[in-house]
């Protein structure tokens, strides 16, 4: 308990946290701010593609039911662009097996909405998928300080983009270390929010920009309405009790993985360690009332094996 008065700020990886300060339209304002900050990042990387802004942003409906399956998908922020292109903004807390299979298929929500009965060319607009990644990619797959990844269709032999109306962007924040003194860009100042926000008490000089005044004023928990306050410590309890699994699992994982004394045993240690910690998820959502369909969508395991926990 004494550990939750000293926070200041909202924990914006916490389910609550993210969609207060993202998912409303109060703070609409919030969320172009920080896909412009990503948008001007791409462009400076880049220089000879078109720059994507965005000046106005309507909310969509989170929760998607596919025609095929029965599967849905419940996306964390789900908006519409003034010319017609979609934004799905997850924030993901903990790595999963299939992740990347999982965010292909939520992009494919908004792709197939966008069909037409009768005379249609088959237009489509932009599609974005932007995840904010409180876990690393495992398997060492990018460099340690490489925490940003922009993905689009490409062709492998001429590496020129095929397809540039489906874009990912996935932000591995546990790599983005920068310290306040060393904040240039919008993109900087934004991940260091998103980074930082629940440790900090004051407001950082180096964010002196009106939209983080902003964002700073709706973190602060003390403005909470006392609804607010209570969705945001279930939420919170939530999140650490995920956050303490992994940790013990990934623990376990290692320990196992150094007592083989190979590379091979490391690997399926860790890899052990993946699957209890999505057992233990699993466990944890089915006491909480979670539906078998979105225990199953969030950690990988079949409906089979969630029944039988």
């Amino acid at each position: 308990m004494e550990e939750r008065k000293r926070e200041r700020y909202v924990n914006p990886y916490t389910d609550f946290g993210f969609k207060k300060l993202f998912g409303t339209e109060l703070n609409k304002d919030l969320l172009i701010s920080l896909l412009n900050a990503l948008f001007d990042r791409s462009a400076q990387q880049s220089p000879g593609e078109p720059k994507q802004v965005v000046k106005d942003l309507r909310y969509l409906p989170t929760e998607k039911m596919a025609s095929f399956g029965q599967r849905r998908a419940v996306f964390d922020v789900y908006c519409e662009g003034e010319n017609g292109e979609k934004f799905i903004v997850e924030m993901q807390q903990a790595s999963q097996d299939f992740f990347k299979d999982r965010s292909v298929f939520y992009s494919a929500f908004p792709i197939i909405e966008q069909g037409r009965t009768g005379d249609w060319d088959f237009h489509l607009n932009n599609v974005y998928t932007i995840g904010i990644l409180n876990f690393i990619f495992p398997g060492d797959e990018y460099d340690k300080d490489c925490f940003h990844h922009e993905v689009k269709l490409m062709d492998i032999e001429d590496k020129h983009v095929f397809y540039d109306k489906l874009t990912y962007v996935y932000l591995e924040m546990p790599k983005f270390n920068k310290t306040e003194d060393e904040l240039v860009s919008m993109y900087d100042k934004w991940l260091f929010v998103l980074r930082n926000l629940t440790r900090l008490m004051e407001r950082p000089a180096a964010l002196q920009e009106r939209i983080f005044q902003r964002v700073f004023d709706q973190a602060e928990i003390a403005r909470f309405t006392l609804d607010e306050s209570r969705i945001y410590e279930e939420s919170l309890k939530q999140y650490r009790d995920m956050s303490n699994t992994i940790a013990s699992a990934e623990r376990r994982g290692r320990a196992e993985g150094r007592a083989e004394g190979r590379a091979e045993g490391r690997a399926e240690g860790r890899a052990e360690g993946r699957i209890e910690t999505n057992r233990e998820n699993a466990r944890r959502m089915k006491a909480k009332g979670y539906a078998v369909e979105d225990i199953a969508e969030i950690t990988g395991l079949t409906d089979e094996e969630i029944k039988g926990l």
